[in-house]
């Protein structure tokens, strides 16, 4: 029996400055996952991965991520998906250094 759908984000690594990124409705990589699209259509989401993979020039490495809806946007459900959205862990930049 196949498992059920669960909602989705598209998430990458942005090429020039690494960053993790999720794609919006609106065709835009943000650094803010409230900001992605949460996907709840199986073939919509393997078809927005599909177009967010074709943008090799800009990305890398994307895939779909499971997300929940939240207050405020999508939100991660696995622990790795909500590291990537606090940015570098190695010193302050990125994300770290604009909540500072």
């Amino acid at each position: 029996m196949a498992r059920k759908f669960t909602p989705k984000v598209i998430t990458a690594n942005a090429l020039l400055g690494g960053d993790a990124v999720w794609l919006t409705e609106d065709d835009r990589w943000t650094r803010d996952i409230r900001e992605a699209e949460l996907i709840t259509d199986e073939a919509h989401g393997d078809l927005r991965l599909l177009e967010a993979q074709a943008r090799a020039h800009e990305i890398a490495g994307a895939y779909l991520a499971d997300a929940v809806a939240g207050r405020n946007g999508p939100e991660p459900t696995h622990f790795r998906e909500a590291f990537r959205t606090r940015g570098p862990s190695n010193y302050t930049h990125g994300k770290q250094a604009e909540l500072s």
